[in-house]
């Protein structure tokens, strides 16, 4: 696992856009995992204007979303969908026709995540999955006690995660559906390379277990530590709870060139 701790004068998401622009680089058609909330919208911001000032294109990139909300209105300002639309595909020329999300609407919930399952698949894999991390320590909406071997399903989400996400929704908790469906531990970590943002006081427990703890189904994200290739952008709010912060911030430092 590569932890970055940016300083105050770095912005977490311009170095995940890095990352993503030279990926994109490499393989113009290269396939994206889409997340929502605060983490990513610095990420989409810088790559907006990536796009904007021609020195990147996503016209040929694939994106698949995370996560969607159960029952929203096809029309809702907060359905996934929307939002993503919203921060990322109006703001750049990723084609909309290129980016799927699983269908919270869908009659039949277990056809629709198969289904979406096998979208991934025949797109042949997401070759870089953005991340958040919520409070308690969920990746996607795999909420503590999800299976570490899971795959795209209903979940059930949180009292805390509600709250959480109240703020999109004019504070009103019970305006927040109690059901999403998100892609699992397992789908998720099949992506090539992972990239996770987190940012603020808020996160430093859950980064702490992260990247520090025993891997955990109480802590879900914690099985990114077995992943080969995960980077972890932090600001120092949220790294606050490292024991090894400055070993990461000398690893950073002394990197070669050729790992730059």
């Amino acid at each position: 696992m590569d932890v970055i701790i940016t300083s105050e004068h770095e912005n977490p998401g311009s170095i995940a856009a890095d990352a993503i622009a030279r990926l994109v680089d490499r393989q113009p058609d290269a396939v994206l995992g889409l997340a929502t909330g605060s983490s990513p919208l610095s990420i989409y911001a810088d790559l907006a204007d990536r796009v904007a000032a021609g020195t990147l294109s996503l016209a040929r990139v694939r994106g698949f979303m995370l996560d969607e909300y159960v029952g929203l209105p096809a029309d809702h300002p907060e359905r996934y969908r929307n939002v993503i639309d919203r921060d990322l595909v109006s703001r750049t020329d990723l084609d909309p026709a290129l980016v799927q999300g699983p269908d919270g609407l869908a009659a039949d919930i277990p056809a629709a995540c198969a289904a979406y399952e096998d979208a991934i698949h025949d797109a042949g894999g997401v070759d870089l999955q953005i991340l958040g991390i919520g409070a308690d320590g969920h990746i996607g909406f795999n909420e503590p006690g999800s299976s570490l071997g899971s795959r795209t399903r209903i979940k059930t989400l949180t009292r805390q995660t509600r709250e959480d996400n109240a703020r999109f929704f004019d504070g009103d908790i019970d305006a927040v559906p109690a059901h999403c469906l998100t892609q699992g531990i397992a789908t998720i970590m099949e992506a090539r390379r992972i990239v996770l943002v987190a940012v603020g006081q808020g996160k430093a427990e859950a980064v702490h277990h992260l990247v520090e703890g025993s891997i955990s189904a109480l802590w879900p994200a914690t099985v990114l530590q077995m992943h080969p290739a995960v980077t972890v952008i932090l600001d120092a709010a949220s790294a606050s709870r490292l024991q090894l912060a400055e070993y990461y911030r000398q690893t950073r430092a002394g990197r070669p060139a050729w790992q730059q």
